[in-house]
């Protein structure tokens, strides 16, 4: 007797069934002003996503995107009728309406694959939240002004405090929150270690010629990681001993990136 569905599972599904709208709208926070490094390398890993497949998208910069999302993460899309957040169900549900980079690939390559993203998620995630949330220098310097920088006093400092509360509880329960900036940045370096041997000479983790979902959401982390200044750096200070990674970020870059043009919308 099959399962039940999950929500998650039945709005992939119908979504399927909808011709594509005009334009995917992909829904996040302020870049300059507001948005932290996490949300931003998820936002940053969609976008190429998307990219990638050649679906047309506009970005849509709201102060309370995170507020808006159905599940509190960001970005999320709006296609059609349907709202999606975070990168995992954003790739099935296109995946399921026709569009996918790894439909070429052998099983056990998609396998893989998976188990990379996961890897990718567990440790970078978890890392970036840990920095911007549990590391006290970021914290005070730099989170708790940017993330509340859209909103005026006092409910700035209550939706810190309410963020910060929820991303440790998440970090407890992960095994994150009692690590130590050391055990933090050693997590991040072995992930680096794997990602860098997998990705090899090769351009892409699959092969030279085409990029798939994998690519995407490390050229997100990596690029962000790089290129958002911290107190500390000591992100990307280590990503930066790895020019394998560094390298397919550039060339996603300038390969990839500037070859659709983002509408951007704030309001």
């Amino acid at each position: 007797m099959p399962g039940e569905l999950t929500a998650d599972a039945i709005t992939l599904e119908l979504g399927a069934q909808e011709p594509w709208p005009q334009m995917i709208q992909l829904y996040q926070p302020f870049e300059v002003e507001q948005i932290l490094l996490p949300d931003n390398a998820n936002c940053l890993a969609v976008q190429a996503f998307l990219k990638m497949c050649n679906l047309e998208f506009e970005i849509i910069s709201k102060r309370d995107a995170e507020y808006m999302s159905p599940t509190g993460s960001l970005p999320f899309i709006k296609c059609g009728a349907f709202v999606l957040s975070e990168f995992d169900n954003i790739v099935s549900f296109i995946s399921n309406k026709g569009t996918s980079l790894s439909n070429h690939l052998k099983p056990e390559d998609k396998s893989d694959m998976k188990a990379y993203i996961s890897l990718v998620n567990n440790v970078f995630v978890n890392a970036e939240l840990y920095i911007c949330w549990v590391d006290s220098t970021t914290l005070e310097e730099v989170t708790k002004q940017r993330h509340g920088s859209a909103y005026p006093w006092p409910l700035n400092h209550y939706l810190n405090w309410q963020k910060r509360k929820q991303v440790i509880k998440r970090l407890n329960v992960l095994g994150w929150y009692n690590k130590t900036l050391k055990e933090v940045a050693d997590e991040v370096k072995n992930c680096c270690v794997i990602l860098s041997e997998r990705l090899n000479e090769r351009n892409f983790f699959f092969g030279n010629e085409n990029p798939n979902e994998l690519d995407a959401l490390v050229f997100g982390h990596i690029f962000t990681i790089i290129t958002t200044p911290l107190p500390n750096n000591v992100l990307a200070n280590i990503v930066k001993n790895f020019p394998s990674l560094v390298n397919l970020c550039k060339r996603i870059e300038n390969s990839i990136i500037p070859s659709t043009n983002i509408i951007s919308l704030i309001d």
